[in-house]
């Protein structure tokens, strides 16, 4: 029966070894802080990119207009031949045999400054359409890497811990072993012990592996291919000023919707308008019919088109933006309640969470004083195994937990950070 207990006892000790092997004390890590990762993010994002640059495509699509409305000046050559041979071919009345023309024409539109300005307002607003989809996915970006910034800043926090307490089941072991080798302890207890040590080696190694996992998720998401380690700080989070939801980034878009239906609306009325287009040329243009060197000429000419009936359509467009615009109101009104819904939320979360905080640290003080008194009495040999391996999972237990609300109390000042932007 020894003989098996001590065979079991190598084979602990034998697995305990292979596991302290899986942690090799690495070379010093690079310190990186959140500021590095979010501005690694915003750089690398290619929407971002594009939505930055829309605005500059838009001016250029303003420019194009305004030329539009220029005079359009463009030039003309057209030269026919129709010939007839013992009378077989087109009437000569209608060709004249064939002509030549070259001209250079100019056409220009006639259109009032406010239609103008109108269709340079519908590209405005798409400008600002994209500035403000650029600054809300900048913020949506800002939310996303912070999140897994604190993932895996708790995660090396838990590490951290439960690496220390490993090292403290090392070191207690050392003496246990020796008080059982001189029949203090018996051979079960110094078992219980060592099972002990391996399942928090292997509780070491499961949170090595979910850091280094979330670390590996925090660069992909940033856009930056590493895969070396990185000891991150602990990021100084405290909650902003949050707008009402007027005053709001995200209230934007149904602003701008509104200006959006008004300018449709313009439009609308502009295009049934009477429109002219005054219209001129000069150059050569000749049937040859008579001295067609004395062709050449100028003339100049007026179109004028005014909108008389068309079915009603244009009060159905106006009717049709009636609806988007009791559309864009039933939106507000949701976006309003939803906006205050969620603020109110998570301040209680916050609060909630600083109090449960508060009191997991106390818990933390008792459940770390009975710790230490057990191992006292473990080296003294005056502890019950099961004592002291219950205070260790109290003290574990307490620890991860006020680990956990730490994390979870700069992730609900994450959300509420989110929301602060004007």
């Amino acid at each position: 029966m020894y003989a098996r207990s001590t065979h079991d006892l190598n084979m602990l000790r034998f697995a305990l070894s292979l596991l302290c092997l899986l942690f090799v004390v690495n070379a010093p890590a690079q310190q990186k802080d959140l500021n590095f990762f979010v501005g690694q993010a915003l750089g690398n994002s290619p929407l971002l990119q594009d939505l930055r640059r829309q605005p500059a495509s838009n001016r250029i699509d303003s420019l194009r207009l305004r030329a539009g409305l220029r005079p359009q000046v463009n030039g003309n050559f057209a030269a026919l031949i129709a010939p007839a041979f013992k009378g077989w071919g087109y009437d000569y009345v209608i060709t004249n045999g064939g002509s030549l023309a070259a001209l250079v024409s100019v056409n220009q539109s006639i259109t009032g400054r406010n239609n103008i300005a109108a269709q340079t307002q519908t590209i405005d607003l798409q400008s600002l359409t994209a500035q403000n989809t650029a600054k809300t996915s900048t913020q949506e970006l800002r939310r996303g890497v912070t999140a897994q910034y604190l993932t895996a800043f708790g995660d090396r926090q838990q590490l951290d811990f439960n690496r220390e307490v490993l090292a403290l089941l090392r070191r207690e072991e050392i003496v246990l072993k020796r008080l059982t080798e001189t029949n203090v302890y018996r051979q079960t207890d110094y078992l219980i012990f060592l099972t002990t040590i391996q399942q928090q080696a292997l509780v070491v190694l499961q949170l090595e592996n979910q850091w280094r996992n979330d670390l590996s998720s925090l660069n992909y998401l940033c856009g930056i291919t590493d895969t070396s380690v990185a000891d991150l700080s602990e990021p100084a989070l405290e909650p902003l000023p949050v707008p009402s939801p007027e005053a709001s980034a995200y209230f934007e878009p149904y602003r701008l919707d509104s200006l959006r239906i008004r300018n449709s609306d313009a439009l609308i009325d502009f295009a049934y308008r009477p429109q002219a287009i005054v219209a001129a040329d000069a150059g050569f243009n000749s049937a040859f019919s008579s001295k067609g060197y004395r062709n050449f000429g100028v003339s100049a000419g007026v179109n004028l088109s005014v909108p008389i009936y068309d079915g009603q359509q244009r009060r159905m467009q106006h009717n049709k933006n009636l609806i988007a615009e009791q559309t864009r109101q039933g939106y507000i009104r949701f976006f309003n309640q939803q906006y205050r819904q969620q603020i109110a939320q998570l301040y209680q979360q916050l609060a909630q969470t600083e109090q449960l905080i508060a009191l997991t640290d106390g818990q933390i003080k008792y459940s770390r004083a009975l710790l230490e008194a057990n191992g006292k009495l473990l080296r003294s040999g005056d502890a019950r195994m099961a004592d002291y391996i219950l205070a260790l999972n109290n003290y574990l237990n307490a620890q991860n937990l006020v680990t956990e609300q730490r994390i979870a109390r700069l992730q609900i000042i994450n959300q509420l950070n989110y929301w602060s932007l004007k």
